[in-house]
């Protein structure tokens, strides 16, 4: 059946990540509203959406709940949307540990509602390429992944013990990519440096994790937070018995400011909104899916209890 009414989209968070999603969802032809939060006001002048100053009115006139809001808040906002029969996109990670990630995933299947993990990076082209061009490489040996930005101006992405950190916001797209690419894990040994003090990172601050994968891949994973003037740059090299590839986003035109993507013909926010509505009105699975959040919110967990314990951590 064709869809020809506008999709409502109700957005929860107003941070650094709203503009590329508000973006998305307007190319797509969506009516988008937002709840009323710092920041709000100038992104509604600047992208002509509506603000909404309750969060059950805002769920009541969506078919979408669009959650970026802090990582903490996403169960209790997820919670309430699928009491109210709405669809969910929630941004990476799901939720501060992997238990409660799993017990969105399950909300959303027990009431027949769908639940759209936004791992963004499966949708840029460069790592795109990357798993096209997998079985080129042969038997996977080692895989290596290095993302850098600027630290996050928020003071709670620092709170290693409350929903931020170094490893759970940033890191976690490089091991959505290692699960992607190389398959399941069974063991995490981190480290970071320096380690957080009371809970809180301190940065200039930068983690390595290896993941052994269940079929005897080794994936390096580095993630760091620099300064103020550092751009994006996101790197990967994937080894195999009969070749390699790389992915740099140094050697891409068009880059941007901080976290985000180089600009490029296909936008990956947009990409990613787009898979995620046709999942939805088709039916068939999303690239990215529940258990695949899930999973990442897995490898964040063992990779902190190997940086309590100062060992690795078998899964």
């Amino acid at each position: 059946m064709e869809h020809t009414e506008a999709l409502r989209v109700g957005i929860v968070g107003a941070g650094g990540i709203a503009a590329p999603h508000i973006e998305g969802w307007l190319a797509l032809g969506a009516e988008v509203s937002i709840l009323r939060r710092t920041g709000t006001d100038a992104l509604a002048a600047n992208y002509g959406i509506t603000i909404i100053d309750d969060l059950d009115e805002l769920i009541e006139r969506a078919e979408i709940v669009d959650i970026i809001s802090p990582t903490s808040t996403h169960p209790e906002i997820a919670h309430r949307a699928f009491a109210m029969g709405r669809h969910v996109v929630c941004e990476k990670p799901l939720a501060v540990t992997a238990a409660a990630a799993a017990e969105i995933a399950q909300e959303a299947a027990d009431a027949g509602l769908r639940l759209f993990p936004a791992h963004v990076v499966r949708y840029f082209e460069g790592y795109q390429r990357l798993h096209e061009q997998l079985p080129a490489v042969g038997a996977l040996l080692e895989l290596t992944f290095r993302r850098t930005v600027a630290a996050p101006a928020s003071a709670w992405f620092y709170a290693q013990d409350a929903g931020g950190g170094l490893i759970r916001d940033l890191m976690i797209h490089d091991f959505d990519q290692a699960l992607w690419l190389a398959g399941p894990v069974i063991e995490v040994a981190a480290t970071q440096d320096p380690p957080a003090v009371d809970g809180q990172v301190q940065p200039p601050v930068s983690a390595h994790v290896t993941l052994t994968h269940a079929n005897g891949a080794i994936s390096h994973v580095q993630a760091d937070w620099f300064g103020n003037d550092t751009d994006l740059r996101s790197q990967a090299e994937i080894v195999g018995t009969t070749g390699s590839l790389r992915f740099d986003t140094a050697n891409s035109a068009g880059q941007r400011e901080g976290y985000l993507p180089p600009a490029s013909a296909i936008d990956p926010y947009q990409a990613q909104l787009a898979d995620f509505v046709d999942a939805l009105r088709s039916g068939r699975p999303a690239r990215v899916t529940p258990e695949d959040g899930v999973a990442a919110v897995r490898l964040v967990d063992a990779a902190y209890e190997s940086l309590a314990a100062g060992r690795p951590v078998l899964l």
